[in-house]
């Protein structure tokens, strides 16, 4: 089943870009040029790590066990 139609895939999809480009972001700063088009949302996705972290780190946390436990 594509990650698309199944509801925990898709989350954990979005977790895991968000974490990724969070983790380019403080490397590289490659992000930082392009904020507008299509790369943009990945610019804005490494702003949702950066401003959210504690709540990423807790989802995160959560999709282990739940990985772990299914």
């Amino acid at each position: 089943m594509s990650a698309l139609f199944n509801f925990q895939s898709l989350l954990q999809v979005i977790l895991l870009v968000i974490c990724t480009c969070t983790h380019i972001q403080t490397q590289t700063r490659l992000l930082d040029r392009n904020r507008t088009g299509v790369t943009g949302i990945f610019w804005k996705c490494a702003r949702i790590g950066e401003r959210l972290s504690p709540y990423v780190s807790l989802a995160c946390v959560i999709m282990g066990v739940n990985i772990l436990l299914t």
